[in-house]
């Protein structure tokens, strides 16, 4: 909606233009004509091709040249790579093992310094660091700074906190061809980009990224192929990182939160569950806490786990719950805990569920509908990652409502309005 970002600026500046006149009469008089102008010009604008103008003007070469020549938008994921990334080396930016915690932990990042551009030498150091690395959860932070994460592997890593090990391990045995449950370097890069997104691993040009894009000896590869990259990855030990790095991304998530207590207390758990997340009913959402949730009363790092792992099934949980309730109708405490025990095979504690359950019970009536809490869900887990498109007349005229109050916001704080 570029379009209306521009028309954004042009009402602040009309806006700003006519603020001298004080009289009631021209005021309503210049409001009055802005929301038809926003009325009509977005009507006419919707209903017609995007490249319709209200007036017949002349299409220059340079105009057919711009229609052509699309440069596509930079990824939600790019941008945000991009923003934590505190490296570069031969004009590519890469993350460390922190920036990428720091990444899945903040919304956004105030960088103080300038992006390090790294020389061979650097490059060396961190290969020698990542050669020494022992697995375990504290991997990441034990590597800090001393290592560097490339942008397909930061993706791979995405997926790896946020999915089960399910897809891994159908994907890992289809490039097992011998059945030894081993893959070498090359399979590795196949690996990766059959469990990443699609869209995320494409060239602005629309090919393919080539299986050998990584070609920086990053702390991922060294760290599972050794420094000459002749070793090979065993998928028992895929296994453990997978699930060392879950648990070190759940340990840093709840040491965070809980403020570097031993339990988390319960309005803590809400805000985490909240964080991240993009909805429109978030304050209804953070009434119910301020209402229901009681004080004095916290979760434990292993509830906190076992939740952690219930997210990793969601897809499953939403398979459970349509088969055994109407999708239309709400979920009872009672179903929610079954369909938890299907997808998982673990139970979630009382405490957990009370929590979820008067945190996102719009109606009071111990109920609540799975489709908006597993959107809510989907978005906490994706770490606000998740694209959520708007289609049709309604997600038009939100992005025109957004626009309009943003511009008509500024403009009044610009002249010194009380609102």
């Amino acid at each position: 909606m570029a379009t209306w970002a521009r028309l954004g600026a042009t009402l602040r500046s009309t806006a700003k233009s006519f603020w001298p006149v004080r009289s009631i009469f021209y005021r309503r008089a210049v409001g009055a004509g802005l929301l038809a102008s926003v009325v009509a010009g977005g009507f006419i604008h919707y209903k017609n091709d995007p490249r319709w103008r209200l007036w017949p003007h002349i299409v220059y070469a340079e105009d057919e040249k711009q229609e052509q020549i699309m440069v596509p938008q930079m990824s939600m994921r790019r941008r945000r790579f991009n923003q934590f990334a505190s490296m570069i080396y031969e004009d590519e930016p890469y993350m460390t093992p922190r920036d990428f915690l720091h990444s899945v932990l903040m919304e956004k990042v105030d960088r103080k310094l300038k992006k390090k551009v790294l020389t061979k030498a650097d490059l060396d150091e961190m290969i020698k660091v990542a050669s020494k690395a022992e697995a375990g959860n504290n991997l990441f932070r034990g590597i800090g700074d001393k290592g560097l994460i490339s942008y397909t592997e930061y993706l791979f890593l995405l997926t790896i906190i946020t999915k089960s090990d399910t897809g891994f391990h159908i994907a890992f045995k289809m490039l097992d061809i011998d059945g030894s449950e081993t893959v070498d370097k090359l399979e590795f890069q196949k690996l990766k980009k059959v469990n990443g997104p699609k869209k995320e691993l494409l060239r602005q040009g629309g090919t393919e990224v080539s299986d050998n894009v990584d070609e920086v000896d990053t702390t991922l590869q060294v760290f599972f192929f050794g420094k000459d990259g002749n070793k090979k990855l065993q998928y028992k030990d895929f296994c453990r990182f997978m699930e060392d790095l879950q648990a070190e991304v759940q340990e840093v998530e709840f040491t965070q939160f809980s403020k570097g207590m031993k339990t988390m207390r319960r309005e803590d758990f809400a805000e985490w569950l909240l964080h991240f997340t993009n909805e429109e009913d978030n304050e209804a959402y953070q009434d119910n806490m301020r209402k229901r949730i009681p004080t004095g009363q916290s979760i434990t790092f292993d509830e906190f786990k076992e939740f952690c792992l219930f997210t990793y099934h969601l897809e499953d949980f939403a398979i459970s719950v349509k088969m055994s309730i109407d999708a239309s109708k709400p979920i009872g405490l009672a179903q929610f805990k079954r369909a938890v025990m299907i997808a998982t095979g673990h139970e979630l504690s009382d405490n957990v569920l009370d929590t979820v359950f008067k945190l996102f019970d719009m109606d009071g009536d111990d109920c609540l509908s799975h489709k908006e809490f597993l959107a809510v869900m989907k978005d906490r887990v994706h770490r606000g990652l998740r694209v959520q498109p708007q289609y049709g007349v309604s997600g038009y005229w939100k992005c025109v409502k957004r626009e309009t109050l943003e511009g008509a916001q500024e403009a009044l704080r610009k002249n010194g309005s009380p609102i």
